[in-house]
């Protein structure tokens, strides 16, 4: 299975990318900013979605939203 960052990009376990646009967490006040970047992303069965932790909390963030770093 490929998992493609924004720009077409594959992403590997462990990777770094950025975040190209401020995303709400649901259930949380938690913003992720613009321009964020988030180390050692896990890949999960979906391929439209990565699995990291930002600030000690694990979040699942959508592949359209990243640029590999």
């Amino acid at each position: 299975m490929e998992v493609k960052d924004s720009n077409g990009a594959l992403l590997n376990d462990g990777d770094s990318v950025t975040l190209i646009k401020d995303l709400k967490v649901k259930g949380s006040s938690l913003v992720l900013k613009r321009g964020t970047v988030v180390k050692k992303i896990k890949l999960t069965d979906d391929p439209d979605e990565v699995d990291c932790r930002i600030n000690g909390s694990g979040i699942v963030l959508r592949t359209e939203f990243l640029k590999k770093a």
